[in-house]
């Protein structure tokens, strides 16, 4: 039945987010409508946590829950390091109860995570 899984990121400049994130995922992309493109993603999970339902977007006329997007890796020192170099900001590691984690910047000024999982992934 479900074929595959598409994130939106919303973003106050698209543009620039879009190539930072183009950088960082080194994927494989089409074009979508002008000046935007749909890139592929590794593989992926998703998890439902506890929210207190003021978190959403409207899409498409309709009220879609909110999302918190973080990328994973097997070494966030490395990561953190790579991405700086490539000109990416990122905020320094920190720990948490799934692992020790960080935030990637975008021109935007919004951000995403990063983090290296403590725990068992679905993605093996």
């Amino acid at each position: 039945m479900v074929t595959g899984l598409h994130v939106l990121v919303y973003s106050t400049d698209p543009d620039a987010d879009q190539d930072v994130l183009q950088r960082i995922l080194k994927c494989r992309s089409v074009p979508a409508e002008p000046g935007r493109i749909i890139m592929a993603l590794p593989p992926a999970e998703v998890a439902t946590h506890l929210g207190d339902g003021g978190f959403t977007q409207v899409h498409a006329d309709r009220e879609l829950l909110g999302a918190v997007l973080y990328l994973m890796c097997d070494d966030l020192d490395a990561a953190i390091r790579e991405l700086r170099e490539d000109g990416v900001a990122c905020s320094d590691p920190e720990d948490t109860e799934f692992g020790p984690k960080a935030t990637i910047v975008l021109p935007s000024g919004g951000e995403i995570g990063l983090y290296q999982p403590s725990h068992e992934t679905a993605c093996g």
